[in-house]
């Protein structure tokens, strides 16, 4: 069984401008330096025309875990996060495939960038799932909440960040 997250998230700014916000290298790096995370960064970075990948990388402390994590995993866990884009007429489109290692799982995400009346709308849809026999549904719950607080913060995140230029 999956777990479904669901995300929408509206700018002011332009489509250009949305999604430099979330495809660029600094941006990325600098949102990943306002969120946190131990030794967060963009691991790997590529832009040919209108394909860009990337993979960002960060890691969640022992002490920020709940204890039924805790007591499955010993330790910080790091999370992988792949993204891939594509410009597809007056819209972006995209993919993500997410490890919260070592926890066996994983969360997979669609993203679509695109105008809709006056405003820019982020749409991201997907699902998480782990694969723990007894315990996974508890995990996907508490992985999906966490990753929409996460997709939350990035938005704020954007927000701000576009306003301030």
């Amino acid at each position: 069984m999956a777990f479904p997250i669901e995300h929408r998230a509206e700018f002011t700014q332009s489509l250009a401008e949305v999604f430099t916000a979330l495809s660029d290298r600094e941006a990325l790096q600098t949102r990943l330096d306002a969120i946190g995370g131990i030794n967060a960064r963009v691991a790997t970075y590529s832009h040919e025309g209108d394909q860009w990948s990337f993979l960002l990388r960060q890691g969640v402390g022992a002490d920020k875990l709940p204890s039924f994590v805790r007591a499955l995993h010993s330790g910080d866990i790091v999370v992988e996060r792949e993204q891939t884009w594509a410009r597809t007429g007056e819209k972006y489109t995209g993919t993500e495939k997410a490890t919260v290692g070592p926890i066996p799982g994983d969360i997979t995400a669609r993203s679509e960038l695109f105008v809709e009346g006056d405003v820019t709308v982020l749409r991201i849809d997907g699902e998480v799932k782990i694969r723990i026999p007894l315990v996974g549904g508890r995990f996907e719950g508490f992985v999906a909440g966490e990753v929409t607080k996460l997709l939350q913060r990035e938005t704020e995140f954007t927000a701000q960040w576009l306003a301030a230029r």
